[in-house]
Order: C-alpha cells, then structure tokens, then sequence
C-alpha cells in the first residue's frame, strides 16, 4: 500500500484524495480471495486498477439534448487551454454533424479574440466577437441570438480566465450562467495543475455548478493525477482530454485507459483508434505486403514515416504500448524524433530512381544526397545501410525463416 500511495503522490493526486484512495483500496484488500491465476501481489494491483476506474467514474457524455442552439460555457483559469479546447471541441461537434458557433467572450486578453478567430477561419467554423471594448455578458447573448439567426446547433462560449480565482471572475461567468443558461458548464483544467487541482475544482463547482471535466495537457509529464484528485472532490464527470497540440488531439474520456496511463499500463486502445483516424489503412496495407514481400523502397519507407509522425510525438505513442514506458524511461526519446527528421531530408534530397533502386547511389550521389539534405556522407550510408537490414529481415519473415514475430522476438510473443 506503501508503493500504491507513492505511485498516486508521483501521479500529482490531491494527498487527502490518495488517504481515502488507499482506505478504500485497503478494506477491499483484506480478506479477498486470490484468484488461483493472480500471486497476492497481482491481486492487489487488480483491486487497484478496479478502484481507480471506479473513482475516476463512468465515462462522461455531452449532454446536449434537443434544445437548439445548445449552448456549451468553458471556464477556467489562464494558461489551461480554454481557447484552444473550444476549437477542439467545435471540430469534434461537427464531425458528428453539428453546426457549431463560437463566442469570443475574453475580452480582458484581446490575443484570445484573435486567437478565436484565426481557429475559426482554419477551421471554416464561424466565430462571434465584439471585439475587446465588448461586455462579456452582452457578447454571450448576442453570440446566442446570432446562433438562431444563422442556423447553428450548438453555440460554445470561450469565457475569460484569470491567473488566480478572483471574486470579480466568478462575479461574471455566474452572470453569463444567468443571462444564457448554457445545458453544459465545462472546467477546463490543465492536467498539471497538481496539488492545486481540488481548490480550483471546489471553486469554480460552488460558484457555477459545473457539469463536467475536461483534462487538457494530458500528453505531458503529468499522468493525470488531477483528474482523480478533481473527479473525487466534485463528483462530476470527467467529459472529454486534451492530448496534443493538433486541433484534432481531444479525445472522449474512458476511465480504464486514463487508469492504465496513471499505473503506467500503457493504452493500447488510444493507439489503435489515433492509427485508424491518422494513417491510411489501405496504404498501410498495401505498404504491408510489399514490407513482407521485400519489394519495400525509401518512398514506402518514407510514407510510412510520415502516417507515423502524423499519429503524434514518438514518446506519446511509446507510453501507450504497456511496459515502453519503463523500458524507455531513461532514454532520450528527443533524439529518436530528431534522428526521424534527419531520415526524412535524406530521402527527400534522393531522385525517385534512387528511393527506388537504392543499389545505384554509389559515392558522388550520396555527395550529392549529404550536400542537399544538410547531413554526412556516413549519415547517408548509416541510411542504406540500415535499410538493407530491414530489408533483409523482412524477407525472412515472409518466407518464415525467422518462425515469423514469434522468432523474431525470441519466442516471448
């Protein structure tokens, strides 16, 4: 229980939320029977696992009803992502066929306003703003009214943060509440927020009635310890994470994934879906067979590497694979992303004939190649040269002298 109270403490829980964690994982503990198939040690981590879904509870659902326009208020503090997420959260909307509007009503950071904009044009989504001599509550009634004029079903307001909670904050989002009556009020809480999480939860939940959660900057150091620590003190549901950068980087919330991402159990489920909305299946296919076949060149080398970069950081997906995280723990994953972009400008500064034929690139091409893509000749043949092993491995996998990946992995798989 020792190691089960640390691991939440590293994770940023809330202290007082790790107590009662650890209580209630201590009396289902005792007494428990042990599955024939589980050592005690599993049994515990099981209860664990079990307990941890169990608080971080059901997954959340917008709850949008009939009601049109539906109006969905953000809160929260500065710096947590609110402008961003309601670009993120208009793009998810419409892709499950809404008419989204959103609501420039930060008017205390006029960057915020342009910033609403410039997501709105990039995302062909229309935006609504009066500017930063308009009246945050007269802004978010307009922003409904013109909702209705123009057809949108779901209207999203981006209200103003502050560095701190201040009386003069929760004054106005209390009177935007009044005035349009949004069905979803959603804190927007950076997933590093720490030990501050249950004060910043327990503020704006007494001031607004909150209706749901969502976790932004959940692909960073942060293991989601704030999501605990703010889903127990609140009791509301956990909505939606943020997991990027990328505009299309939010994802529904799934208890057992957070939950394994917290225990480091990786999550496998994220992965395939990011691999399903990112890279082309019937290119990773086609890709495939040529890969068994050996027929593989640096263009489908290329491609490959490409799809792969499209699904998110290297270190990202590597956490997401049970047991990477720890084997890569103390490894400079930086590199590997640098390393990856090297590969790339290699193979861009190549003719098609040579990404086809590598064979050809004798001395002056790979001068050629070096000069063009800003590396070394050594580099170049580092390339090739890996290349070619690949190349010979996968040939011995199709014709399955290697006993196929069981072989390959030295019969663990």
């Amino acid at each position: 229980m020792r190691e089960v109270r640390l691991a939440l403490l590293e994770a940023d829980v809330n202290f007082k939320v790790v107590k009662r964690f650890v209580e209630r994982v201590r009396e289902r503990a005792i007494g428990q029977e042990v599955m024939r198939s589980l050592t005690p040690g599993q049994q515990v981590v099981k209860i664990v696992h079990d307990e941890l879904i169990q608080t971080l509870g059901e997954p959340g659902r917008l709850q949008l009803g009939l009601q049109s326009p539906a109006v969905i208020m953000l809160v929260g503090l500065q710096g947590a992502g609110k402008t961003t997420m309601a670009g993120k959260l208009a793009l998810h909307l419409r892709k499950q066929g809404r008419r989204p509007l959103l609501v420039a009503a930060d008017v205390y950071r006029p960057a915020a306003i342009d910033q609403l904009r410039t997501l709105g044009k990039q995302l062909d989504i229309p935006v609504y703003d009066e500017g930063p001599e308009g009246k945050p509550v007269t802004v978010c009634k307009n922003g409904v009214k013109q909702a209705v004029q123009t057809g949108a079903t779901t209207v999203i307001l981006d209200t103003a943060g502050r560095l701190n909670i201040d009386e003069m904050m929760m004054g106005e989002i209390k009177a935007i509440k009044t005035a349009v009556s949004p069905i979803e009020t959603l804190l927007v809480a950076d997933a590093m927020t720490g030990q501050e999480a249950v004060r910043v939860a327990t503020d704006f939940n007494n001031a607004v009635n909150i209706t749901g959660l969502i976790m932004t900057k959940i692909d960073g150091d942060a293991r989601g310890g704030a999501a605990i620590s703010m889903r127990e003190v609140t009791g509301v549901p956990i909505k939606f994470l943020g997991t990027g950068e990328k505009l299309t980087a939010i994802e529904e919330f799934h208890p057992d994934r957070l939950a394994n991402r917290i225990l480091g159990m990786g999550d496998v489920m994220t992965l395939i879906e990011r691999a399903q909305d990112e890279m082309d299946q019937e290119e990773a296919r086609k890709a495939g067979e040529k890969m068994i076949k050996g027929d593989f060149d640096l263009d489908d080398f290329l491609k490959q590497m490409q799809q792969m970069k499209r699904m998110g950081p290297i270190a990202q997906l590597l956490e997401m694979i049970p047991g990477m995280g720890k084997m890569t723990k103390d490894v400079d994953l930086s590199s590997a992303e640098k390393d990856m972009k090297r590969i790339e400008a290699i193979i861009q500064s190549m003719t098609a004939q040579e990404r086809q034929i590598p064979k050809i690139i004798k001395a002056s091409r790979k001068r050629r190649i070096a000069a063009g893509s800003g590396t070394s000749v050594q580099e170049v043949n580092q390339l090739l040269r890996q290349f070619q092993e690949m190349q010979k491995m996968m040939k011995q996998i199709g014709r399955g002298k290697m006993g196929g990946l069981s072989g390959l992995l030295g019969g663990r798989f």
